[in-house]
């Protein structure tokens, strides 16, 4: 037995400064705003995830999955991200399949983003090429394209196939 989703993933991201990240995953990474909640300290502390009150604002991606932006009311310290994404236990980055990593990257770098991989796309193997960098909280984002999509991901035909 499995567990049955019925909506597209969604992905919480715990944030300091929630208007900021707001911004940047609304302009510049294009996802449309859905809503935003303030939870109260008595329900956020049995939820496990304030003991002083939160709120979420909900992001959608043109594609249909959302991401949470989740910002306590006591937001937490920054910590100095390691060099390496594995050199942390229990990292997670975000992964963006794009059309045009190069334009992408030339989008977020005008943002002031600044690439872990460098300024240029990275070639992992042939004809898949990425790039990591951190959004302005220091969450790590991979963009990736892929030569031929659909080798890739055959299970998501084009609509009038």
């Amino acid at each position: 037995m499995s567990i049955e989703m019925i909506v597209p993933l969604e992905v919480g991201i715990a944030c300091r400064d929630l208007p900021a990240l707001r911004r940047f995953y609304e302009t510049i990474m294009g996802f449309s705003f859905v809503s935003e909640i303030t939870v109260p300290a008595e329900k956020s502390a049995a939820s496990g995830l304030s003991a002083d009150g939160y709120t979420v604002v909900r992001l959608q991606t043109p594609y249909g999955e959302r991401i949470k932006l989740l910002a306590s009311r006591t937001p937490p310290r920054a910590e100095t991200p390691p060099a390496y994404i594995l050199d942390r236990p229990n990292a997670a980055y975000l992964t963006f399949i794009v059309a045009d990593i190069d334009a992408a990257i030339a989008t977020l770098r005008a943002a002031g983003i600044e690439f872990m991989t460098g300024a240029q796309r990275v070639e992992a193997r042939p004809g898949v090429y990425l790039a990591f960098c951190r959004d302005p909280e220091g969450n790590v984002l991979e963009l990736v394209q892929y030569s031929d999509i659909a080798a890739y991901r055959p299970d998501l035909k084009k609509e009038g196939q």
